[in-house]
């Protein structure tokens, strides 16, 4: 999966970017409407956004929803797979960690 967002103008397919915008731990964020929320974290810089058991970093694996590695809190439902969910104007994001207590 690319980070790299592809230019309006480049863009042979004639799509019209709407723009949106999501928190990530209270951090606002920008991404395009269809984006997932994997695609707009990693379009932010962001490269990992969970912790495993060992504490090590984790973000998008497989990319196709069929790993856990990019877990994320959406709107307060646990355990949504951002490489899955498209991202929704207003969204709340909240990172979740393996390492927490919670034995996730």
């Amino acid at each position: 999966m690319s980070p790299r967002l592809v230019r309006t103008a480049g863009d042979a397919s004639g799509r019209r970017d709407v723009p949106l915008r999501i928190t990530v731990d209270g951090e606002p964020l920008t991404g395009i409407e269809g984006q997932t929320l994997a695609g707009v974290l990693m379009a932010s810089g962001r490269r990992a956004w969970r912790a495993g058991p060992s504490g090590a970093p984790r973000g998008v694996f497989c990319g196709i929803g069929v790993c856990f590695d990019c877990l994320v809190t959406v709107n307060g439902v646990r355990d949504v797979r951002a490489c899955g969910r498209r991202a929704r104007d207003g969204d709340a994001v909240t990172t979740q960690s393996r390492v927490d207590g919670d034995g996730r």
